[in-house]
């Protein structure tokens, strides 16, 4: 989905090369990790990733002893102001899907209070050329298929094209999700539902999968860069079905759904970063089940 769009001048400008990585500053919290490229071998292959990144957490009290990139110093209050903004944003498009679950309106913004601790953060990307013998080794992957971990991901839209989704296999004939380019949109957003909407919702609302894939020709030679803010649910919230009327009509969940042992966000989080990040090789992944408490996930490797 891609939401309306939003003033140049309100976004933080991000460049090839924004900031050189170094062992020293790797950090294991997952939101503060700086990803350098070329650090992980691909599907079992000797081709190197060609991905770069930085996380910021939330500017709250909770994290305020936590590293700081140099770098990054400089523009500190203009990076908090846009992630305070970002997660207003989110909340608008969760009031939207509380009120088509016929929800309180706060039923989800109340969850992903800019103010509690979460694994929230806000995220530079970038991913660097690689030669088309390498792309081909690895079916032209630069990131596997998945969904997100939380419950909203957005995304500014830029011009570098390789970003698909795979679209829902209901609305394919045959059965099977097609995967389809995300095209550009001047000054828009992309918006990804993560998998805890997903759980919350009862798969109404379903997780987005997606994946990056070589850009076209005209465009491989270029570094595609992006910036996101990953929306997670606070720490201590509880992840189950949410009691909505419009699910129970469906039959969607049934009258004791509420009853179900809850994950907490934290719990379902760190698990499910833990399990993408330990695999050094996606290969063999593909329709692995990937389950925290009662919530459950497939692995869309490819």
């Amino acid at each position: 989905m891609t939401l309306a769009k939003v003033s140049s001048t309100s976004m933080p400008k991000i460049r090839p090369g924004l900031v050189t990585l170094s062992e020293d500053v790797i950090i294991q919290e997952e939101w503060l990790i700086l990803h350098q490229a070329h650090g992980k071998k691909m599907q079992g292959t000797d081709v190197l990733n060609n991905v770069e990144s930085v996380n910021i957490a939330k500017f709250i009290p909770k994290y305020k002893d936590e590293p700081f990139h140099p770098f990054f110093e400089p523009f500190r209050q203009e990076i908090e102001d846009f992630s305070r903004r970002s997660l207003d944003l989110a909340s608008k498009v969760f009031t939207l899907f509380s009120i088509i679950l016929e929800l309180p309106e706060d039923y989800f913004s109340s969850r992903h209070a800019y103010a509690s601790p979460s694994e929230d953060h806000l995220r530079y990307m970038g991913y660097h050329p690689r030669p088309l013998a390498d792309d081909l080794k690895v079916g032209n992957t630069w990131s596997r298929a998945h969904t997100d971990f939380g419950s909203l991901t957005l995304l500014w839209s830029q011009d570098v094209a390789g970003l698909q989704i795979k679209t829902s296999s209901s609305s394919n004939p045959n059965g099977a999700g097609e995967w389809r380019y995300v095209p550009p949109v001047d000054g828009g957003i992309v918006c990804n539902v993560g998998d805890t909407l997903d759980f919350w919702s009862a798969g109404y609302l379903e997780a987005t999968t997606h994946r990056v894939v070589r850009p076209p020709e005209d465009q491989a030679h270029l570094f595609r860069q992006g910036l996101f803010y990953f929306v997670r649910p606070g720490d201590d919230v509880d992840i189950k079905p949410a009691p909505s009327p419009l699910l129970k009509r469906l039959g969607l969940i049934g009258e004791n759904a509420e009853e179900a042992a809850p994950v907490r966000g934290l719990q379902y989080v760190r698990e499910r970063v833990k399990d993408y990040h330990d695999h050094n090789d996606y290969a063999d992944m593909k329709g692995k089940k990937f389950r925290v408490g009662n919530l459950e996930i497939e692995d869309e490797a490819e």
